[in-house]
């Protein structure tokens, strides 16, 4: 049988492992990227490792996310990410230039590549045929060391795309359908590969909106191959001459099928507060006020996604009580639209355009007022995501973000343009972009790089490193949380808060401030602690700050009945057990500040089975650990920094 794209590219960059789903799999990681509210952490670790320069062909630090200096903190950050770039071999992304996942695959992604960033939605990609992973900042500073990297060998989904997407109906709508089906945790383990006759009816923006949110199934990455369409992509972008064609052999074997029928999906809006919450907009019988209306961000900021909200807009005006606002994801794809007449069609109908940033999407900016409803083309809508802890969050595709505007309440492009709405079939790609790469710093000479100096502002404290698991471990539930609690929860979103992460005893202070209170006082009077969790544990961002800070107020054990991928592989970087209920009933019987008990924790751990007593209840019970070798010895090390020197020392390529 033949071979699909994702296993193709995982092979070719094998180093050891077996290409079993659910075995370790290590690869060589070509790219890496990080932006600036998680990078501080990755490039502190990195400077302790002890290598002179990044090991990787392409590591780049985008400034992106907080570009709202409300006090010195960010601007000294940047400073900060700009000369350890510098210093170590890395490009950088000016403010200004754009949004990190549309900058890389505009101008880095290169078709059977490998790419593991530090953010969630680095799957967006996997739109050229280059596997994008998200993955920790700890991953991204142990990738750029150029060691094999461990992955969980995934499950491949092939999705058979076939038919095409009518007028008013974006590539959003077909997100928001797999999510429908498979929900948020369905992609856990997964790699969703996207095939058949209706992807080359997907422009590579398209397919980067579909890749980007898979993130929001719990998947490890989404694909697409490399054909005659992101060909064409790459040659509007002057880089045709590193198009690589890719795809899956035609006898490809898969380990599960689904179908999906462009033609048949209508306007979708995902409900309040989980992006599988999905039905079609005809379906609402209720039609409230909206307050705000954001367009843009990673996942649905391109050149066609705001030429269709224009000409869905024009001659029209946003209602009096909207606030309607543009994220537009890059520099390139701003001079574009200005140039032919889509920006002054936006701005004539009262949309504010905003700092080319995330912004928004992570609460940095733009938040809702006291219980508003806000419409957003953005990729997540939890609970306190946009910086409101009662706001109701709804997503959507540009051209119904643009209707609503219009409308004052949920709408499609169809109740706006009618039978014009076809007019939005004539929008495409441009045939060539404005290439303009003075926003990116290149790297300098390695001799040079060593005369550079790093500049730490005052806010820059030192990385937290965790000690290896005690032996007998004896402690309270410093916090028993419910299903699906978002690393929004642990770690706030927003200008402030985001200020704030390069400095760990600062930040941890905020540690679940919006979920619980008092958590964060109550970490510290305990000293050591154990959290409980519900299904999803850590679902959401990648944002490791969500396991530093809980490490950092002695945090030793999250119990839970699941977790997300990405936060489990950040709790083990940052020494914290990762643990599941055997029996997940057993949940329901432990409270907050039980008194638990551990014995001969690090023998357990091998054993991938603890069993753990409630002295105060009276009964024990068991706990699993869905570990692999690899994660084992990161655990028993005490993190990954710990365990990622010791295998440097091995190999030689740094001294004890």
């Amino acid at each position: 049988m033949g071979e699909s794209l994702t296993r193709k590219i995982i092979k070719s960059h094998l180093d050891s492992g077996s290409m079993t789903p659910g075995k370790d799999v290590f690869v060589k990681v070509d790219q890496t990227l990080t932006h600036d509210i998680n990078a501080v952490m990755t490039y502190l670790a990195f400077e302790q490792i002890g290598l002179k320069r990044a090991r990787t062909e392409i590591s780049v630090s985008n400034l992106d996310h907080n570009l709202l200096y409300i006090d010195f903190k960010t601007p000294d950050d940047h400073i900060y990410l700009r000369t350890v770039a510098e210093k170590y071999g890395v490009y950088v992304s000016r403010p200004g230039n754009g949004i990190c996942h549309m900058v890389h695959t505009q101008r880095f992604a290169i078709p059977g590549k490998l790419l593991m960033g530090g953010d969630s939605h680095t799957p967006s990609g996997g739109a050229v045929g280059m596997l994008s992973i998200g993955v920790g900042g700890m991953d991204v500073a142990t990738a750029m060391t150029g060691l094999p990297m461990r992955l969980t060998m995934p499950e491949i989904v092939k999705v058979n795309l076939t038919g095409r997407l009518r007028p008013g109906v974006n590539a959003k709508e077909v997100v928001l359908e797999m999510l429908r089906r498979v929900t948020i945790k369905g992609g856990l383990g997964k790699v969703f590969e996207y095939v058949g006759p209706g992807v080359e009816t997907l422009e590579v923006p398209e397919r980067l909106t579909i890749a980007n949110m898979g993130a929001e199934m719990g998947a490890t990455s989404s694909i697409f191959p490399a054909d005659s369409v992101v060909r064409k992509f790459m040659e509007a972008q002057d880089r045709g001459d590193q198009f690589v064609p890719m795809a899956p052999d035609e006898d490809a074997e898969y380990d599960e099928v689904m179908e999906l029928d462009l033609s048949s999906l209508e306007p979708l809006i995902a409900l309040p507060h989980q992006p599988d919450n999905v039905v079609p907009i005809s379906s609402l019988t209720e039609h409230p006020v909206v307050q705000q209306v954001f367009m843009g961000s990673c996942t649905n900021g391109s050149y066609s996604d705001f030429a269709k909200a224009a000409l869905v807009m024009q001659g029209h005006h946003v209602d009096e009580n909207v606030q309607c606002t543009a994220g537009i994801a890059s520099k390139q794809i701003y001079k574009q639209l200005m140039k032919d007449g889509y920006l002054d069609m936006l701005i004539d109908a009262g949309v504010r355009i905003m700092e080319l940033s995330c912004g928004p999407c992570c609460a940095i900016g733009q938040v809702p007022p006291t219980n508003g409803i806000a419409v957003r083309t953005s990729n997540r809508n939890f609970r306190g995501r946009a910086g409101s802890p009662n706001a109701n969050i709804y997503l959507v595709s540009p051209e119904s973000a643009a209707a609503t505007a219009i409308k004052g309440t949920f709408a499609s492009a169809w109740d706006i343009m009618g039978e014009d709405a076809k007019k939005l079939w004539e929008i495409h790609e441009p045939d060539h972009y404005f290439i303009d790469d003075s926003m990116l710093i290149k790297p300098l000479p390695e001799e040079e790089a060593e005369k550079v100096q790093v500049i730490k502002g005052p806010n820059i404290a030192f990385l937290p490193v965790p000690e290896k698991p005690e032996k007998n471990l004896q402690c309270r539930i410093s916090l028993k949380g419910r299903d699906n609690i978002s690393t929004d929860d642990i770690t706030p979103a927003g200008a402030e808060f985001s200020s704030m992460r390069s400095n760990i005893p600062l930040m941890s202070k905020y540690c679940y401030n919006r979920y619980d209170p008092e958590f964060s006082e109550r970490a510290r009077e305990l000293v050591k602690s154990i959290i409980i969790g519900g299904e999803n544990y850590g679902q959401g961002s990648s944002r490791e700050h969500a396991a530093i800070n809980p490490m950092y107020l002695g945090v030793k054990c999250v119990i839970a009945k699941s977790i997300a991928r990405i936060h489990k592989g950040n709790l083990m970087n940052h020494g914290i057990v990762p643990m599941l209920f055997e029996n997940p009933e057993d949940y329901d019987k432990l409270e907050l500040l039980d008194e638990l008990e551990i014995e001969n924790f690090p023998e357990q751990i091998k054993a991938r089975k603890v069993t753990v007593r409630d002295k105060t209840k009276g009964f024990s019970f068991d706990c699993k650990l869905e570990i692999s070798d690899a994660e084992m010895e990161i655990i028993l090390d005490g993190g990954q920094l710990k365990h990622l020197k010791k295998q440097l020392i091995e190999k030689g390529i740094i001294k004890e």
